[in-house]
């Protein structure tokens, strides 16, 4: 992956998600602000990816990203991230996570199993493997900025109840970034 020089004004994503940024635009993110651009996901879901600037050196990031039962600690809905399987060489193969979120008149509650495909230092894919999503796909990449690391967080999910696609759209672009700014406070150790 190459490094993003921040006059460069072309940060290059996957699934075509390279964004053409401004000098604020960029100026914001080394500032603290999270960007975001969300997309359409099925009739009843949604799909949202996020950019976050962190003064931290992407093996550092890395590092601390792959801890996944940490996650408890990065996402203030998650309860339980833990690791329940491992290649014979040590590599993280699955995840098992549960969340809890308020809504207006109910709480939800969620499981998921999650396959793992990391390429060191570059990305981690999350894939469902099964769960009370009818699809769940995330993907963390990693990109030098500056003295930093650059981490795009892209996540498309459907729930299994049918709620329309604009409220959740309007929840991802709400939560997403008040998550990634938790995250950046506790790998920065932010008090």
């Amino acid at each position: 992956m190459s490094a993003f020089d921040i006059s460069d004004p072309i940060i290059k994503g996957s699934q075509g998600l390279d964004m053409l940024w401004s000098k604020e635009q960029q100026k914001s993110l080394i500032q603290g602000e999270i960007l975001v651009q969300t997309r359409s996901h099925t009739l009843w879901g949604g799909a949202v990816t996020a950019w976050m600037y962190l003064p931290l050196i992407r093996s550092n990031a890395w590092q601390q990203i792959t801890d996944y039962p940490r996650w408890v600690q990065y996402f203030p809905d998650i309860t339980k991230s833990e690791i329940i399987s491992k290649s014979a060489k040590g590599e993280i193969k699955s995840l098992y996570q549960t969340a809890q979120k308020a809504f207006l008149f109910f709480t939800a509650q969620v499981e998921i199993y999650l396959n793992v495909i990391e390429v060191l230092g570059q990305q981690i894919q999350f894939r469902m493997e099964r769960g009370t999503f009818e699809d769940f796909h995330a993907k963390l990449e990693f990109q030098d900025m500056g003295n930093g690391t650059l981490l795009a967080y892209t996540v498309q999910a459907t729930p299994n109840i049918p709620i329309p696609s604009i409220f959740i759209q309007q929840a991802m672009n709400l939560e997403l970034p008040a998550n990634m700014r938790k995250m950046r406070q506790v790998l920065c150790n932010i008090k």
